[in-house]
């Protein structure tokens, strides 16, 4: 009789074995310190620091400098119109010109022909009349038909000489000369020169459509294009090289 008992009263047990209460969880286990990625991550802040520093700096070190914005040719000064300023960084190896010395430049000479957008160096001018070695700058006048209409500086231009006195009754043949270099002479008196200045002429109140140029030629030919100019008797014609 007892033993029946038990066994009823262990039939109404539950086989399903008791959860542990939440007060038994088992602890987990510490997290793993990463000592290197914490450094890296100190150093990468640094890194960063450091340039952005630098970058401060180097914008502070900017200097104010001359800047050519119209070509200016060999023996020719710069004028207020030629020139602009513009912001580098400071380098001595460089013999920059800065903004504030622009009127001691303008009482120089250029040595050599000076192209648009260039950075101006101290070296690049000289006192007096500085020419190219081996050149000379001879200066013409010349009316209207005895030079290209859209003539300007920096042009690459041939000098022929043309026969008869400019200025007379024969003016048809000079405009004939100034268009296509034709004359009774029409020998070359100079194949390739560069114009440095033009000028209308001022000396009149009506405009004449004269021209004042200065041309810079080799040495050997100056002497014949000055005696032709002096006696008006020269063309002037573009030529390949503009």
């Amino acid at each position: 009789m007892k033993i029946q008992e038990r066994a009823g009263a262990g039939a109404g047990r539950s086989a399903t074995p008791a959860q542990p209460s939440v007060g038994d969880r088992l602890p987990t286990p510490p997290r793993e310190r990463k000592p290197a990625l914490a450094a890296l991550a100190v150093l990468l802040i640094l890194v960063g620091a450091l340039g952005a520093t630098m970058l401060v700096l180097q914008a502070g070190d900017r200097i104010e400098v001359v800047k050519v914005k119209n070509e200016i040719q060999a023996g020719e000064s710069v004028t207020d119109g030629d020139v602009t300023s513009v912001m580098v960084a400071e380098d001595t190896s460089i013999n920059y010109v800065l903004w504030d010395q622009l009127d001691t430049l303008k009482t120089l000479k250029a040595k050599t022909t000076i192209y648009k957008d260039t950075v101006v160096q101290g070296q690049m001018f000289a006192k007096g009349n500085s020419l190219p070695a081996g050149k000379a700058s001879v200066g013409l006048a010349l009316k209207e038909g005895q030079y290209p209409a859209d003539i300007k500086p920096g042009d690459v231009v041939a000098a022929y000489h043309v026969g008869g006195t400019v200025g007379g009754s024969n003016d048809s043949d000079d405009a004939g000369a100034g268009a296509g270099g034709s004359s009774s002479s029409g020998g070359a008196l100079v194949d390739d020169a560069r114009v440095n200045t033009v000028a209308d002429d001022s000396d009149s109140t009506v405009s004449t459509g004269s021209r004042t140029l200065t041309l810079l030629v080799d040495q050997a030919d100056a002497a014949a294009l000055a005696s032709a100019a002096a006696a008006g008797e020269v063309a002037i014609v573009h030529v390949p090289g503009n």
